[in-house]
């Protein structure tokens, strides 16, 4: 029996010991390695649209994520890269501009700022809007090394000025908007719809977020275009403004400006178009 315990005592941490290190050696090199100053991309799909986004916002920082397969630093840590030609279709200056990729510090995730530049994106809901494609791969330097596969060290963003109608469907399949409480369609009475929608989260947040559960953050999903149980909520939070707002003198120009297509009302009386008012129907005659 002593032989046996003897036995016992000597192949046990043995038998045990790979058992650790190999606990040991996926957990380290799946957080830090401090031997490897790998970088990679960990996002695969990019896309953005400044779509419903309010109307003043011209710009958007986009950050384009990275990791370190390495240790954390105390101070921020600049890595490098390069916009790729052939898979490139914005120009830099006009639809972007690039910022200095940085990892901050304490953390082993970082990323490739884009400044997207609304201004420069061409296309309208008429004609349709031009998606711009920006292509970017890792480069060594700065102490570190692109790692993994090639995959993982280029991605593509996409992006775009591009404000659809939204994708309210009937019971037949056919894209739905109502004239009736909101005018012809345009663009930019979507843009508001949303940004008072918005609002309401301030307001009433209890009906807030059961809106939200039930049609989407930006009303994505409305069906059959219907708001209900929530109608009253929106005629009162969502077109009243919306209303206010399009019927405001001081706004007009403003509007205008950004997009002179924004349908009027015909009067019946000769008043000239670009006097007429803005069509948007007042949700407490409706």
């Amino acid at each position: 029996m002593k032989n046996s315990k003897s036995f016992l005592n000597f192949w046990l941490p043995l038998l045990v010991l790979p058992v650790l290190c190999a606990a040991c050696s996926e957990t380290d090199y799946m957080t830090y390695d401090a031997s490897h100053s790998g970088l990679y991309f960990t996002k695969d799909t990019l896309t953005y649209s400044f779509g419903v986004t309010p109307v003043e916002q011209r710009t958007k920082e986009y950050h384009i994520p990275v990791r370190v397969m390495g240790t954390v630093a105390g101070a921020d840590r600049a890595f490098s890269c390069e916009v790729i030609a052939d898979s490139t279709t914005a120009v830099e200056g006009v639809q972007y501009r690039m910022g200095t990729p940085v990892i901050p510090k304490d953390s082993i995730n970082g990323y490739v700022p884009v400044i997207l530049l609304r201004d420069g994106m061409e296309g309208d809901y008429q004609s349709g809007f031009v998606r711009y494609k920006l292509g970017v791969r890792l480069l060594a330097g700065n102490d570190f090394e692109p790692t993994l596969d090639s995959a993982s060290q280029v991605r593509v963003l996409t992006f775009d000025n591009a404000v659809e109608q939204p994708e309210w469907y009937d019971a037949y399949g056919q894209k739905v908007w109502n004239e009736r409480i909101y005018g012809k369609w345009h663009p930019l009475k979507l843009i508001k719809m949303v940004e008072y929608f918005h609002a309401m989260e301030g307001i009433q947040p209890e009906t807030y977020y059961a809106m939200v559960k039930a049609f989407g953050e930006n009303l994505e999903k409305v069906p059959y275009g219907d708001f209900h149980p929530y109608s009253y909520a929106m005629k009162k939070h969502v077109y009243k403004p919306m209303y206010d707002y399009f019927s405001d003198p001081d706004n007009r120009q403003g509007i205008l400006a950004l997009y002179p297509d924004f349908p009027t009302i015909d009067t019946g009386d000769g008043t000239p178009e670009e006097e007429r008012p803005f069509d948007f129907p007042d949700p407490f005659l409706n």
